[in-house]
């Protein structure tokens, strides 16, 4: 069973940084989606990296009028 997010060694291999907000600066310019925990570390979902499909919320149907 792999893990739901990446480890902070893989994060710092990733960035090549080590720093929490150096590691940040480096996700947000390379367009990699993370939020940062309460330690104030980036976290980064497994799935994202890995290209697997995410489970989201489908659309809201849009209002329509009843004519």
């Amino acid at each position: 069973m792999t893990n739901t997010f990446l480890t902070r060694e893989e994060i710092i291999e990733l960035t090549s940084r080590k720093q929490p907000k150096k590691q940040a600066e480096t996700l947000r310019k390379n367009g990699i989606p993370f939020f940062t925990n309460a330690a104030g570390y980036p976290v980064v979902s497994r799935s994202v990296l890995e290209g697997k499909p995410q489970k989201h919320k489908p659309d809201k149907p849009r209002w329509q009028p009843a004519v």
